[in-house]
């Protein structure tokens, strides 16, 4: 047997997760526990199918919310940028050229008409600076293509063409001495103007080459000033520039457009541009065939810039935009990946907890940003990668945090519900949510203001449940909230709505949202205090044996109640209503038992184990033995385990013994010995203790067999131990501590028998 079957084995025996190996005694104790908590699967989060802000299912108003669809060009843009927007939305003026510029027959520029550059200095520079003018001359204006008369395809061509000699031009200066070219600059802006003001940019694309070429030019010019330390304001021609790099956008093409916004970026615009310059990015992002684009990470580190800043309802818009590219390009396992790897959980943290403290006017752009931010994290969160930044951030309680101040906001609760919902499946995870103390009445809070939207119910219902599933505090501080437990019951009634007709099954999304619910409720019933006041909760118990009564299509539903119901009955004071309700429910279980699950036939008999203690539940089962008995010819080590529990309780009634002698019980019992002794010393030690209750009041058959069997597995040196240190620990305990003294009991008893006949 396998460490993990060992330690899967209805949790009776664990290995120790600390440095401290644990003690025998521990091992013992721990293999006895009668308690179990339930697994589930987590909550099915479908892919949205298309990008955009906020998704089909949000509940933001169309009409409330920003775009995600719109058109940008040029013309949206303002120019020079020289002072903060005013924020106020401006219709674009009609460009009036101070240069008379006259179109050709083809309608593309005349020469004669275009500005004339200034001629050269002669002798006023000598020297370098003469041959680097020389050199700027022949880079810029040679790079021009051949213009051809009466060749209409070539006009956008030519007019792209002359952007990027402008850009080379001001590359070069930059690289050169400026004062050398200043005016020939100055000559290329007032070239460009003129162009864009009697052409159009439209017509035939624009060659790959031609856009590869501008990308290179761009890129260029953007190092050439961050090597001038003149990124930023700082740059005197920066209006200029910006207002050639704007008109590129008209190109069409996003990798050029992607290549312009990083260069408008580090050129810090402000206000419209800002927010039209991010409208673009996200633009380009909500097509996943741009994911590439991003890929080189330049653009990245421009976002998350934008990100830091302090001011963020100075650029509100423009960081909700910049946040929901983001979110987009997350959806991506290696843009994932690259953003994890540049502090994205952190940047979005800080930004949370900006957004955060601000109210009034401000709250609903807040908002909004919000809902981008945790469905970044969202997505983030799928990457394994991601949990030591979490933890290291202390995101849970940060998350805690929005949820609280953002409960009226279903799209930010069912966002960080998702984050939680995966996480909380780790176990470093789930003891940091645990920790925040305030997760707990939160999760309950909004499940009582939303209980109907299942798909954040069924998400927080699943961390509740991962959470008490390994924390002892959470299971006390679901207890403890006031009206927790009256919460999770209304709930109960709620989706526990009979359908209409006796036929029909619930719906599937309803049943998931019971699977997590009773699963919630079993886990908890693990605490002794928690535990005894469920099953003394009538209407608890009571929808609990609905759910066994009703027809369902889910059979973890099923399993999971009755799971419920084992740990529920291992409580048997007077208050307890399972208790009082013995015999309805020993019916129901007994449905359990002729199913063709496995799964269900476990769990019933696990039930069972519990209530044979009660002495009408015991004659009720012998009224039907059979079922029992032959659960010992499964070939299942758990199914065995709990038949032989039922079979102790049985045979400690004397009127029983001859009963379950007189089936072929002891012969059955002996084959199990046998067939899983060596692999499950615990199931072999709860087989012995059966046969010697069996064998109190009279003779068993097929004695020589079992002292056979008994001498050869209490012979330490005679047996095959694991070769795995760990697991052979384990298997030596439970087989000094649990099966060694019943068999040596059991073989003393017989073998003196034998002697005396």
């Amino acid at each position: 047997m396998s460490l993990m079957e060992l330690q899967d084995k209805s949790e009776r025996v664990y290995m120790s997760t600390g440095l401290r190996r644990q003690t025998s005694a521990e091992i013992v104790s721990e293999a006895r526990r009668s308690l179990r908590t339930l697994a589930t699967q987590r909550p099915f989060t479908p892919q949205e199918k298309h990008r955009q802000l906020f998704g089909e299912s949000s509940s933001r108003a169309l009409d409330g919310r920003p775009p995600s669809a719109f058109s940008l060009h040029a013309r949206h843009f303002e120019a020079p940028d020289s002072r903060p927007g005013s924020g106020t939305r401006l219709s674009p003026l009609e460009h009036k050229p101070g240069l008379s510029v006259s179109l050709d027959e083809d309608g593309g520029v005349d020469e004669a008409t275009l500005p004339k550059p200034p001629a050269e200095r002669g002798n006023a520079r000598i020297g370098s600076g003469g041959s680097r003018a020389k050199l700027l001359r022949t880079a810029s204006i040679n790079r021009l293509p051949p213009m051809r008369p009466n060749s209409k395809s070539k006009k956008r061509t030519k007019t792209v063409m002359t952007m990027l000699q402008l850009i080379l031009c001001e590359t070069f200066s930059l690289k050169c001495d400026l004062d050398t070219v200043i005016c020939f600059v100055h000559w290329n802006i007032q070239y460009t103007d003129q162009v864009f003001s009697k052409t159009t940019l439209i017509g035939d694309a624009v060659s790959d080459e031609t856009v590869g070429e501008l990308c290179n030019a761009c890129n260029g010019l953007h190092d050439a000033l961050a090597e001038k330390g003149m990124l930023g304001r700082q740059f005197k021609k920066r209006s200029a520039i910006l207002r050639t790099l704007f008109r590129l956008i008209d190109v069409g093409s996003d990798q050029l457009n992607l290549t312009l916004a990083k260069l408008i970026l580090a050129l810090n615009v402000s206000g419209n541009n800002l927010l039209n310059i991010c409208k673009l990015i996200f633009k380009i992002s909500r097509n996943a065939s741009n994911d590439a684009l991003f890929l080189n990470g330049c653009i990245l580190d421009s976002l998350l810039s934008l990100l830091h800043c302090e001011d963020v309802w100075s650029k509100g818009e423009a960081v909700l935009y910049c946040v929901g590219s983001l979110k987009l390009l997350s959806g991506n396992s290696a843009l994932s990946r690259m953003l994890l790897s540049k502090g994205f959980i952190g940047v979005l943290l800080q930004l949370s907890k900006r957004l955060m403290h601000e109210g009034g006017g401000q709250r609903i752009i807040a908002g909004h940003i919000l809902v981008q931010v945790t469905a970044a994290l969202r997505n983030i969160a799928d990457q394994s990668e991601s949990r030591p930044s979490f933890l290291s951030s202390k995101a849970f309680s940060t998350l805690c945090l929005i949820l609280e101040n953002h409960r009226k906001d279903l799209d930010i609760c069912i966002n960080v519900a998702r984050i939680f919902s995966k996480l909380s499946t780790y176990t470093e995870c789930c003891h940091a949510l645990a920790e925040s103390p305030r997760c707990c009445s939160v999760f309950l809070d909004l499940l009582s203001k939303h209980s109907r939207k299942q798909d954040l119910v069924v998400r927080l219902l699943f961390t509740l449940g991962n959470l008490t599933a390994k924390s002892t505090e959470a299971r006390e501080r679901v207890y403890e909230e006031e009206g927790g437990i009256d919460v999770l019951l209304d709930l109960f009634q709620v989706y526990q709505e009979t359908p209409s007709s006796p036929k029909q099954c619930r719906a599937p999304e309803s049943e998931d949202v019971l699977v997590k619910l009773i699963r919630l409720l079993a886990n908890l019933a693990i605490h002794p205090t928690v535990g005894t006041a469920l099953a003394a909760n009538t209407l608890c118990v009571q929808l609990l044996l609905e759910v066994l009564g009703t027809k369902h299509t889910s059979e973890e539903l099923v399993i999971n109640a009755v799971a419920t119901i084992n740990n529920l009955s291992f409580y048997q004071g007077e208050s307890s209503v399972v208790h009082s309700q013995h015999t309805h429910i020993s019916q129901l279980l007994l449905k359990l038992l002729l199913s063709s699950s496995m799964d269900a036939v476990l769990e019933a008999t696990r039930v069972f184990g519990n209530l044979s203690q009660i002495k009408d539940v015991r004659h009720f089962i012998m009224q039907h033995k059979g079922y029992v008995v032959t659960l010992l010819d499964s070939k299942t080590p758990d199914v065995c385990f709990s038949a032989c529990g039922v079979l102790i309780n049985l045979s400690a009634d004397p009127e029983n013994r001859a009963m379950l002698r007189a089936t072929g019980t002891v012969q059955k019992l002996i084959d199990c010995l046998r067939d899983f002794g060596p692999q499950d010393w615990h199931l072999a030690a709860v087989v012995c203790q059966t046969l010697w209750n069996c064998s109190l009041d009279g003779e068993l058959q097929h004695t020589q067999e079992l002292l056979e069997i008994l001498r050869f597995y209490t012979d330490r040196g005679a047996l095959h131990w694991p070769s795995d240190e760990g697991v052979r620990q384990v298997q030596e305990a439970c087989w000094e501590l649990l099966f060694l003294p019943v068999a040596e009991r059991l073989r003393r008893r017989f073998y003196i028998e034998d002697i005396i006949t």
